[in-house]
């Protein structure tokens, strides 16, 4: 989600939460831990009041993006798919 989501400009992480939806700034912040960790993914403190963090791609996290790109592209025209077998799958059960 990340890699796709930073692929084209840094973003606050009120951007990043917004298309995920539901997701809560302890989370997000957990999640990005991970990518930022493992040199994919900067993070930048904004000296401002009320504070800000910006998330960026490194050269790393940008190598990753096309490849990661592809699968997110097939994904979104199958979730309606994806959604109605899962709700499917859990009538049945």
């Amino acid at each position: 989600m990340q890699v796709v989501a930073l692929r084209d400009q840094p973003r606050g992480s009120d951007d990043l939460s917004r298309p995920v939806g539901g997701i809560s700034q302890q989370m997000l912040t957990k999640t990005l831990k991970t990518p930022e960790r493992d040199g994919m993914v900067g993070r930048t403190a904004c000296p401002i009041t009320p504070p800000k963090v910006e998330y960026a791609l490194s050269d790393l996290g940008r190598s990753l993006a096309l490849p990661v790109r592809q699968p997110a592209e097939w994904a979104r025209p199958h979730l309606p798919a994806i959604h109605n077998n899962r709700q499917r799958y859990n009538s049945a059960r």
